[in-house]
């Protein structure tokens, strides 16, 4: 019988994927907030457009930076469990050799076949301290260039994704039937990256558009409404 080749496509990182989320899904649904409320209190699309343009630049930025940070995070406490893990193959190396074992005994590995194996793990320590990393504490080493990729990916995801509820307002003249165009496409968009957002986390597509949409849709409405009410007063 043939064998079929098999090849793993991973166009995009599981990472790279999050930090798209977290940027997308706060771009469009910060903004639109944002314009729908202004708009609730001042008849004026000039206005809505700074306000919603300044709010991308900060929260793009803020955002970005927060990414960054929590890539270094990471990064930081990868390298702070190396050198523990390190220090204790040194110090302790029967006991790490033990917590080797007992990773293979949870697999229902039997002691005739686990010790070869164990004994070839800890002849090398940078072996060692790798499967201990890995198997031990569950930690993936994390890229070098990890932290600024993030910070990047989810700032320019919150531009574009701010982008799209404040273009009505650059293109039309007109502040009511701007929201309304606004209304339209950032649903529209909101639904598209609930789907696709569902279709990476293992969701229901259609539930996870569903509630995407119903989320943004909500924070708009109420601060519109909110602002109303305010600007009655």
């Amino acid at each position: 019988m043939p064998t079929i080749a098999h090849t793993e496509r991973h166009s995009i990182s599981v990472a790279s994927v999050r930090d798209i989320v977290i940027g997308m899904a706060d771009g469009l649904t910060v903004p639109f907030a944002l314009a729908a409320g202004i708009t609730g209190a001042i008849a004026s699309t000039r206005i809505v457009v700074t306000a919603g343009l300044a709010e991308i630049a900060a929260g793009s930025i803020a955002m970005g930076l927060g990414g960054y940070l929590a890539a270094k995070t990471d990064a930081e406490h990868y390298d702070s469990e190396m050198r523990r893990e390190i220090a204790e193959t040194v110090e302790i190396p029967d006991q790490e050799e033990e917590e080797v074992a007992k990773v293979f005994r949870g697999y229902g590995l039997a002691e005739e076949h686990l010790r070869p194996v164990v004994t070839a793990i800890v002849s090398n320590q940078k072996r060692w301290v790798d499967f201990m990393m890995r198997f031990e504490l569950g930690l993936e080493e994390p890229e070098k260039t990890r932290a600024a990729r993030s910070a990047v990916t989810i700032f320019a995801a919150y531009i574009v994704g701010g982008l799209i509820p404040l273009a009505p307002y650059m293109l039309m003249p007109r502040i009511f039937a701007a929201l309304e165009v606004s209304v339209g496409v950032t649903l529209l968009a909101l639904l598209a990256f609930g789907y696709f957002k569902a279709r990476f986390t293992g969701v229901s597509p259609i539930r996870g558009a569903l509630q995407t949409a119903f989320v943004g849709g909500l924070a708009a409405a109420a601060a519109f409404f909110l602002a109303r009410v305010v600007n009655l007063r």
